[in-house]
């Protein structure tokens, strides 16, 4: 009996026979081709050819070539037949196709209640974390699987298109990923708590240092560290003359607490700034809890989120450096009690700042004996010059100008350190006694045998690194990649064929200037810096008056007039709380090449008249600001070689830069700013272009070719560029941009010359997703992120991947079936993570 089947398409029309199995069979060799892991279709298929009528011959013949390149099947035919023919397997995803819209809509509704639950917790967990409290691992996990499905998630996607294999895909995937979703909603039910009872231990390791001598330092520290176990005793006070090694002995103590008792839950270390403002202090002391608060605005409000945070802790407060005294309850400490078991230790130079903070107990911190000061000389000068015959009474009478202090003997002994004859000695000790000449006071003398160290510098871009370190508020940790940047801005650092071979140098100059104990490096959140004694910015500041003005930190008046004289070349005026400057004021000063203004978040305006007579200005720094506008007389700078204004988040518009064309460095990153500036194809020697504003959209054609200098060049995830204009960038080696096109990005990666871009960060596709969705190393300087691309598409050759990449993202790209699809990738060398996520297969 011949199988005939009697059936109506979706418009009524009768099949039978060959219409019928046409469609059939196409629709099959369809599904066996494009899905061969249904293995059940190949097996129909063969079951319809095994038995061959003419006519179904006929239709077998012509189905691949006229139906399948169509992909239009009668889809309810095979739903009238499945249940007898077609094997459970099809049928499930026939159901995907058909319910794709709803499968969609479900996981729509299913995330926005996952999501709601999710904001839930944080908000909770956000308010426990203040209190000190841990998260539990599992709200760790589940918080972090949250963001991973979020990541796989298109919420605002558009329905499923009609093309059956896409339409049946993206039914299958929003089916599976709400019972996911349903899964992760219900293991957020955290019915036992979100935290453990025992709030998470606060504090961080200092870097070692070497405690000289048992009768001095190692007795200090002993002596505070009894007063810290000891109920009776709550505040300590440890006091001595600057250099003396107060530092050195906390950082000691914090390590000993650290590492040796359990008996705080937060250590918690503040460095004071000379002007003792509250706000700040808050703010230090909010970061050392790790609060995740945004930075106070005001006393009251920082004063209750801290106590808030304190007062359920056992801690020690550490307040080293401290100058002036302050009400605990202004900024919102708890006052330390035998109940709460907590602790403040204060460092000073004064004792009466230990009384005035009521300290039970005040522990000087007394000169190196003097067998203590011979050690420490040996060991920082690393040769036993006092069994010399020739050089011992030199080296005798060196240490003696030293005065027992030990920063006096450290950076005594570096400048001394590499000198081997005695002629080279007496040379170096008559210099030393010259400037020593006149001083009574230890004060001015260790100051004096610090300046000798400045003098005794070999290079001259040493002294001016020193110098510029010194323009940085008091106690500042200076990041170390930014104050190379800014010393390039400066000219202080002669240009060289790369950047990165600038930065070599310039790591190099701090790396001696921390050799000669002038400056203390160190890290902080992976970020290297470097920082100066204040005894030594003092020295340095005292060198450079009257050409450079410092301001103090904290201080809201600007300058009067009366300071800016003639002879002044640099200006800071960092993070001074200004919040306005007087509109008649117009420094005469025709040598100022630095002006910075930087960190003064009230100041919303400068005046025309600030810069109508600083014609030699080449620096000007007015970053994280609140300015909303530049004033006219900034684009008549035409001497400037820098102009920095990141962060400016209130700077919407800037107005032509065409004459500032001696401009190196335009820093526009994280400024609010709509379009890009007017003239900014004639500024040819640029360097430096930083245009990572989040509402710029759109970069003009024809400008960037004009730039034929840039090594630096970087934008926000919203604007793409063309791969023939970055091309024509021969000199670039840091580079942040999206490609919109793989093609472009292939294109761009074979024009250049192996290891010519030290970083990048290089997004290919329409999504406009940030790099920080994508990349969760901090120490990675090579990553590209392909999303929404279509890995395989004909004509534009094979994805061409840097050679050094490090971070590779392959996000919902079309046709990627495994890493064999990419066949750069065997060719990468420094590759540390691949991260692919929601690539459907075709």
């Amino acid at each position: 009996m011949e199988h005939n089947p009697k059936l109506t398409n979706i418009d009524g029309q009768l099949l039978e026979g060959p219409t019928l199995y046409r469609q059939l069979i196409g629709y099959l060799m369809y599904l066996a081709i494009a899905r061969p892991d249904i293995i059940y279709a190949i097996n129909i298929l063969s079951q319809f050819m095994a038995k061959p009528h003419k006519p179904h011959l006929d239709a077998a013949s012509d189905c691949h070539s006229s139906l399948l390149p169509q992909r239009v099947f009668p889809m309810e035919i095979l739903a009238s037949i499945v249940g007898n023919i077609v094997p459970t397997i099809v049928v499930e995803y026939w159901n995907y196709y058909r319910e794709a819209d709803q499968h969609v809509k479900n996981l729509h509704r299913k995330w926005e209640l996952l999501e709601g639950r999710k904001n839930d917790i944080k908000k909770i967990l956000d308010s426990k974390l203040r209190q000190g409290k841990k998260p539990k691992d599992e709200v760790e996990t589940w918080l972090q699987n949250v963001e991973t499905i979020k990541g796989d998630i298109d919420i605002g996607q558009e329905p499923a298109r009609w093309m059956f294999l896409s339409r049946m895909q993206k039914g299958e995937f929003a089916f599976k990923k709400t019972k996911e979703v349903e899964e992760l909603y219900q293991a957020g039910d955290f019915t036992d708590g979100l935290v453990l009872d025992l709030p998470e231990r606060i504090g961080h390791m200092m870097p070692p240092s070497t405690l000289v001598g048992e009768s001095t330092a190692q007795r200090t520290k002993k002596e505070i560290i009894a007063c810290l176990l000891d109920n009776n005793v709550r505040k300590i006070g440890v006091y001595g003359m600057g250099g003396i090694g107060k530092t050195t002995v906390m950082k000691e103590v914090n390590n000993f607490l650290l590492n040796e008792s359990n008996r705080f839950e937060s250590v918690i270390w503040v460095t004071v700034a000379k002007a003792n403002d509250i706000i700040n202090l808050q703010n230090e002391i909010a970061g050392k809890l790790k609060l995740g608060l945004p930075k106070f605005e005001d006393e009251i409000t920082g004063a209750a989120e801290l106590y808030t945070a304190l007062k359920d802790r056992r801690y020690v407060l550490i307040l080293d450096d401290l100058w002036e005294t302050f009400a605990l309850e202004k900024v919102g400490i708890p006052e330390p009690t035998s109940a709460n078991e907590c602790k403040i230790v204060l460092a000073t130079r004064d004792l009466n700042v230990c009384k005035k903070m009521s300290c039970q107990k005040n522990i000087k911190m007394e000169l190196l004996s003097e067998k203590e000061a011979r050690e420490l000389f040996l060991h920082k000068i690393e040769k036993d010059v006092f069994n010399s015959p020739d050089l011992k009474a030199i080296a005798e009478e060196v240490l003696q100008t030293c005065a027992r202090l030990p920063l006096a003997i450290v950076v005594t002994a570096a400048s001394f350190k590499g000198l081997d004859y005695e002629y080279q000695w007496t040379d170096a000790l008559d210099q030393l006694s010259t400037s020593l000449t006149g001083f009574d006071d230890i004060v001015e003398k260790v100051r004096a045998v610090l300046k000798f160290s400045y003098v005794r510098l070999k290079e001259e871009k040493l002294k001016q690194c020193l110098l510029h370190c010194a323009l940085y508020p008091e106690d500042f940790m200076i990041d170390k990649e930014e104050l190379i940047d800014h010393l390039i801005d400066e000219g202080i650092f002669e240009r060289r064929k790369s950047r990165q071979l600038e930065f070599c140098g310039g790591y190099s100059i701090l790396k001696r200037l921390e050799n000669a104990s002038l400056l203390e490096g160190g890290i902080d959140a992976q970020e290297k810096f470097v920082k100066m004694h204040d005894l030594i910015r003092d020295m340095v500041l005292q060198v450079a008056s009257p050409e450079f003005m410092v301001g103090h930190l904290g201080r809201e008046d600007f300058s009067d007039e009366g300071n800016w004289n003639e002879d002044l070349v640099k200006a800071s005026l960092m993070y001074k709380d200004i919040s306005t400057i007087p509109s008649n004021i117009s420094p005469r000063c025709p040598n100022l090449s630095t002006l910075l203004l930087r960190g003064n978040r009230s100041l919303k305006n400068v005046p025309d008249s600030l810069f109508e007579h600083l014609h030699g200005l080449k620096v000007l720094d007015l970053s994280d600001t609140g300015i909303e506008s530049l004033p006219n007389s900034v684009f008549s700078l035409e001497n400037l070689t820098a102009l920095r204004l990141r962060w400016c988040r209130k700077l919407k518009h800037v107005a032509s830069l065409a004459k500032l064309t001696t401009l190196w460095k335009l820093d526009l990153g994280r400024t609010g700013i709509k379009e890009v500036p007017d003239g900014l194809e004639m500024l040819v020697n640029l360097t430096y272009l930083d245009l990572d504003a989040e509402d710029l959209k759109i970069m003009p054609l024809g400008i960037l070719p004009k730039l034929s200098r840039l090594q630096y060049l970087r934008f926000s995830h919203k604007v793409t560029v063309k791969g023939e204009e970055i091309e024509r960038l021969k000199k670039l080696e840091n580079v942040w941009v999206r490609f919109d096109d793989l093609y472009e990005f292939c294109s761009f990666i074979r024009s250049l010359k192996k290891g010519a871009l030290a970083r990048y960060k290089i997004q290919v596709g329409k999504s406009e997703n940030g790099f920080a969705s994508y990349i969760k190393y901090d120490d990675v300087e090579k990553s590209v992120v392909l999303e929404e691309c279509n890995l395989r598409r004909r004509g534009h050759g094979s994805l061409v991947l840097p050679e050094d990449l490090q971070f590779l993202n392959l996000k919902t790209c079309e046709d990627f079936r495994s890493l064999c699809d990419v066949p750069s990738l065997k060719h990468v060398r420094e590759l540390k993570d691949i991260q692919i996520g929601s690539t459907f297969q075709h």
